[in-house]
Parts: structure tokens; C-alpha cells; sequence
């Protein structure tokens, strides 16, 4: 029963610990002349290369914080784009995705970074307008599409098997320039689930995905809020996102648990077993894709805009409301799996049957 206590410490503290441990600083690419004109959308290459399931540490401005671990499981989801969702509770989500669009009869690699921080709704577009790739490392720099670098940009590093993404705002503009908001290192941790929508899609394919040629007309910045909806105007909301399915995932106890409403449930897909029979295989544990943190009151969940394919369920309670799973806390020691289908939404369940000795 020992690795059983050690698979859920370690997955509380990917969800639950702030960042207390500084990682390599990333590498800083060689800037190399980019190609005009070119047969493909500016910074085309970051599609394929981002595609995967990554997992690190989050530094970051916000009230938030930082996190020791954040996983994000990008896969693409049409032809020429690639998305990811995740969640940290009710409150608190984001969907980040890239795409070809054309603007200003130009055709470039949009990122579209957007979900809600404590309930508020915020969506933000950037185009690609640097890129340096020299064949072992490649930069691609995203900036706010009407108001540029001076609002809010984005960098993406990657080297190898290491992903690096830097946010910058200027705060609601009241910088005069934008400052680090967040920075996110990451490391590889599969492609295996990638391969089939690549497959699918024949991925990735230089059309353009949506053309925001009269998209941001007479707006002041390319950046959208409501306190409790779809922001008006976005472009390209959610709800229009292709491809992707509803996981309807819900839990109950045993029937010689009794709970305590508020204390906290983590919820958590895996695109690998966790479990043969008792026996936990740690080396599963990099195969995280979704979580997140629900009060015990809460017996389900919807996890929206994940990707079609196969996961294992799983559920923890928190009984002694520490931030991880040790002795006297319950877990599922199930491997409750679901096959997801493109756009369809699915039901899956699993119970807390286990006390951790």
C-alpha cells in the first residue's frame, strides 16, 4: 500500500503546491533571417512542434501564483490548429489554442489565450510577427493584434524536449509597456495520443482556419471580457471550437465514507493506466492530461473541450485538508476508463473506496 499513498502525494502536489524550486533558465534561440515571401503561414512550424503532452512549473504575477507542476495535453484539432484546456477549479480555467488566420492580407499563426480567472471571462488574440528557427532551437513571439507588443505578447521557446512560454501585459494598460505575467517550463512527457489526430487530420495543412480580416474593426485591443459569458465579440469563442468533446465525470463515496461538504476532491484523467490490480505503476503518473479541484459537495464535473481518445478516471478526497493525499485520506483505486469520441459528450464514474493506511 505504500505507492498507493505515493501516486496521490504526488498528484495533489501538481495541482495544490505553489513553486518553491527554480528550474534551467530557457534557451535563448539564434535568431536566423525568416524566408519572404514563404509558402506557409508565419511561424507554421510552431503547430507541429508544440503538439504533445507537457508538464512544469508556473511562476507567475497573478494572484494565483505559481505552481510546482501544470500540465497541459496539446493536440490538434483541425487541420491547421492546436489546442488545450485546463482547469484548476469552478472558478478558474483556461483554454489556450494556435491557428492560421489571415489579417492585414496576410497569413500568419494566430495564438488565442482565454478562460476565466475567479469567474471573470477574458480572451485574448495574437499574431505571430517574430520568428527565428535554426533546427535545434525555434522562437515564435505572439503580440496583441491592434495595439502590438506594448499591450500583452507571448513568447514560445522550444528546445528539444522543452517547451518554454512567457506571457507579458501591461495591466489593463496602466503600464506604459507589458511586463512578465507569467512564465510556464515545461517537459515532454508523451506524443503517443497525438499521433491519431494527426492522422485524422492529415495534421498540419497551411489553410487558414478563420479569417479575421474585419474581425477587430473600430475595437480598441483584440482582448474581450464578461463577468459571466461568452465576451462580446470574440471572434472565436469556445463555443465554436471544432472537434472536441464534453466528459460528463462524476464520483461518489462508499457507503462507510461519510464526507465532509467543504473539504476538497480532485478529479483526474490519464491517458494511461494508473493502476494493475493495487499495484500503482509510477511511471504513469507523466500521462496527467485534466484535473481539477472540487469542494466534496460537488459529486460532478464537466470537463468541456477535451480531446476525442481514451483516459483513465480517477478520484481523491482530501480528509485531513493538508494538499496531499497520505494516511486517513480516501481515493478510487479503479481504473475507470473513457473513450471520448470527436464531439460527443460522455458520461464516466468512479468511487472513493479506500482509506490510505
Amino acid at each position: 500500500m505504500k505507492h498507493l499513498i505515493l501516486v496521490f502525494i504526488f498528484i495533489l502536489t501538481i495541482v495544490g503546491c505553489k513553486n518553491k524550486s527554480k528550474q534551467e533558465e530557457e534557451p535563448t534561440p539564434e535568431p536566423i533571417p525568416v524566408t519572404t515571401p514563404t509558402t506557409n503561414a508565419y511561424g507554421f512550424n510552431v503547430l507541429k512542434k508544440v503538439c504533445g503532452l507537457w508538464n512544469g512549473q508556473v511562476t507567475s504575477t497573478t494572484p494565483l501564483g505559481g505552481f510546482s507542476e501544470w500540465v497541459v495535453d496539446f493536440r490538434p484539432i483541425a487541420e491547421n490548429q492546436v489546442s488545450a484546456k485546463n482547469e484548476l477549479d469552478t472558478l478558474n480555467d483556461i483554454f489556450m489554442s494556435f491557428f492560421i488566420t489571415k489579417y492585414n492580407n496576410q497569413f500568419k499563426v494566430a495564438f488565442r489565450n482565454g478562460g476565466s480567472f475567479n469567474g471573470m471571462k477574458r480572451v485574448s488574440y495574437f499574431l505571430a510577427d517574430s520568428v527565428a528557427e535554426n533546427g535545434v532551437n525555434s522562437f515564435y513571439r505572439f503580440t496583441e493584434i491592434i495595439k502590438g507588443k506594448k499591450r500583452a505578447y507571448t513568447e514560445v521557446i522550444l528546445k528539444a524536449d522543452s517547451l518554454f512560454i512567457k506571457a507579458y501585459t501591461n495591466k489593463y494598460n496602466v503600464q506604459s509597456t507589458a511586463t512578465p505575467h507569467m512564465t510556464w517550463k515545461a517537459k515532454l512527457q508523451d506524443t503517443t495520443t497525438v499521433q491519431a489526430s494527426i492522422t485524422n487530420f492529415l495534421f498540419p495543412k497551411n489553410t487558414v482556419r478563420i479569417d479575421f480580416t474585419n474581425s477587430f474593426n473600430s475595437i480598441p485591443e483584440s482582448i474581450f471580457y464578461s463577468t459571466n459569458s461568452v465576451p462580446v465579440g470574440d471572434p472565436y469563442p469556445e463555443t465554436a471550437q471544432p472537434y472536441l468533446g464534453k466528459a460528463n465525470a462524476s464520483y461518489n463515496f462508499t457507503s462507510t465514507l461519510t464526507p465532509v461538504s467543504s473539504k476538497k476532491v480532485f478529479l483526474v484523467f490519464t491517458t494511461q493506466p494508473l493502476f494493475s490490480g493495487i499495484t500503482f505503476n509510477s511511471a504513469n503518473l507523466k500521462y496527467k492530461s485534466r484535473y481539477v479541484i472540487l469542494n466534496a459537495s460537488s459529486t460532478n464535473f464537466t470537463f468541456n473541450y477535451m480531446h476525442p481518445g481514451t483516459y483513465y478516471f480517477y478520484a481523491f478526497y482530501d480528509n485531513n485538508s493538508d494538499g496531499v493525499i497520505n494516511s486517513g485520506d480516501w481515493m478510487s483505486t479503479t481504473n475507470a476508463i473513457l473513450n471520448l469520441s470527436a464531439l460527443a459528450t460522455t458520461p464516466i464514474n468512479t468511487q472513493i473506496n479506500f482509506i490510505v493506511p
